[in-house]
């Protein structure tokens, strides 16, 4: 990893500003940026305007990392692109994620949409979707600590360079933020002569596609920042706005599955505060305290501990489990730092093996929870987990 903006500003002007002429929603933030970014997405295209979408990471293809309305990128089309772009790769240093925002970006002027949404992927200062020259919209989902190692120890470096993301005279969108974060927020936009609509969780009279109680904050910045997208010509009437939150739909998060007929549930949280929101939807499932077991797979530079201590309550159990192709917590490692949690704590070599215990041991009342990590996720969508109905 390389972090820099230089190099892939250079690369795009090598490539003639692809799609560079096409406003973008760029969202920033530490967690919720996804679902944000289909939430926008999809009211788009409930309003009949074309929207090219790129996001991170994927599930299970490459391919859903970039889609033009409901069109993921044909992985014939991504090759090509990405073929085609090696001579710029070469002479710029292009990381993997670079590669691929290029790569969006091509297919997107390739298509012509209306808008662009862009998730950012670490931070903002230094993140390839900020080399795209119009982004006249920012979406900040809620910003915590996460990456430190790459975006500062404390939340006001993490929030600063996040909120650098923002340019002249750009419209800001956040939900609720910290202290702290609110005021690194507060006096970027003002530096940069901008505007910021601070706006509250939608209440119960939304249907939202998303399953869980946080996305109402995320569907709010989603809502603000379509109405803002339709301010001048209308394109995006308010029924549209509630059409395309309800229609949203975005795997691993909070999400029923099945595992060799059994149900699970699925979520993506792999930080503190993702562990604080999983942990609230939890006790509105289980108000009865009824003992969870859990599947964790969390990389050995997240906050695993501090995750655990969220998660966990007494009569709890969780196997953890390595996240493919990554460094990882292992089991013994969190007894060494949650001792009053080890009894707690088993060990299996993968996510299946940890179900097929659990399997011999009589599938519990309460459906498992699978988490740490999307790459899991996704690893097991390959190879077992399907939709339940």
């Amino acid at each position: 990893m390389d972090l820099s903006l230089e190099r892939m500003q250079l690369a795009l002007k090598h490539l003639q500003s692809p799609a560079g002429s096409i406003p973008a929603v760029q969202v920033v933030g530490t967690n919720g940026k996804g679902s944000i970014a289909c939430l926008i997405h999809h009211g788009l295209m409930a309003a009949g305007l074309r929207s090219g979408l790129t996001t991170s990471p994927h599930l299970v293809s490459w391919c859903e990392r970039i889609r033009v309305d409901d069109a993921l990128i044909r992985i014939e089309t991504l090759r090509k692109i990405l073929e085609s772009l090696q001579p710029v790769v070469e002479e710029h240093r292009l990381t993997p994620f670079e590669q691929l925002i290029c790569a969006a970006l091509v297919h997107f002027d390739q298509q012509q949409p209306d808008w662009l949404v862009l998730e950012a992927g670490l931070g903002g200062r230094l993140d390839a979707t900020t080399a795209h020259p119009q982004r006249p919209l920012i979406a900040v989902g809620s910003i915590g600590l996460d990456h430190r190692e790459h975006l500062g120890p404390t939340l006001q470096a993490i929030a600063a360079e996040k909120a650098a993301a923002i340019g002249p005279g750009a419209h800001v969108v956040s939900g609720p933020q910290e202290a702290a974060v609110q005021e690194v927020l507060e006096q970027r936009v003002k530096a940069m002569a901008g505007t910021l609509d601070w706006v509250d969780p939608l209440d119960d009279t939304w249907t939202l596609g998303l399953p869980g109680l946080w996305q109402q904050g995320n569907a709010a910045v989603a809502a603000a920042a379509l109405q803002w997208m339709g301010r001048d010509s209308g394109a995006i009437p308010d029924a549209a706005i509630r059409e395309g939150l309800a229609a949203a739909r975005w795997p691993g998060r909070l999400q029923w599955m099945r595992w060799q007929g059994l149900r699970v549930r699925v979520d993506g949280a792999h930080n503190p505060p993702a562990a604080v929101q999983l942990d609230q939807e939890r006790r509105r499932w289980s108000a009865d305290r009824t003992p969870q077991n859990w599947i964790l797979a969390i990389q050995a530079h997240k906050q695993a501990p501090e995750m655990l201590n969220q998660l966990l309550h007494p009569g709890d159990q969780a196997w953890i489990v390595p996240v493919p192709g990554h460094t990882s917590w292992s089991a013994e490692q969190l007894k060494a730092h949650c001792p009053h949690q080890a009894e707690q704590l088993k060990s299996a070599v993968n996510a299946a093996e940890a179900l097929r215990q659990l399997q011999a041991e009589g599938w519990p009342p309460t459906a498992p929870v699978i988490a740490g990590s999307l790459y899991l996720i996704g690893q097991l969508m390959e190879t077992g987990l399907v939709q339940a109905e």
